[in-house]
């Protein structure tokens, strides 16, 4: 019997949810929440895997496995010329009840 899986933590939801090429093929690659949210952390505000982890709350191979998919998908959708939409997978939001929130980002947590 296998594990349940946890649920990531997500700072937020993305600004926007789908890219598609110029040339309008209909094609989608799906991108998860936290698939986004491991990208966003890692190669956008600069965390090491070991600090993504603990932000979301996973170990450090889970966050491994999440990121290398991420980036598997997005280099797919590159390459391919499909579209790529961000949307489901196991998350749990920023309640922005924490008196600081971890990614440095999060804009329930920004002052003013």
């Amino acid at each position: 019997m296998s594990r349940p899986r946890k649920c990531r933590k997500v700072c937020c939801l993305p600004k926007v949810n789908e890219f598609h090429p110029k040339d309008g093929n209909k094609a989608m690659m799906i991108l998860t929440v936290d698939e986004y949210e491991a990208i966003r952390l890692i190669d956008k505000e600069r965390f090491s895997q070991e600090e993504c982890a603990g932000y979301m709350g996973v170990a450090r191979t889970t966050v491994q496995q999440i990121y290398n998919a991420a980036r598997e998908k997005i280099a797919e959708a590159l390459v391919e010329g499909i579209g790529l939409r961000i949307e489901g997978g196991e998350y749990s939001l920023c309640s922005g009840e924490e008196t600081q929130c971890g990614c440095g980002g999060c804009r329930k947590h920004r002052s003013p």
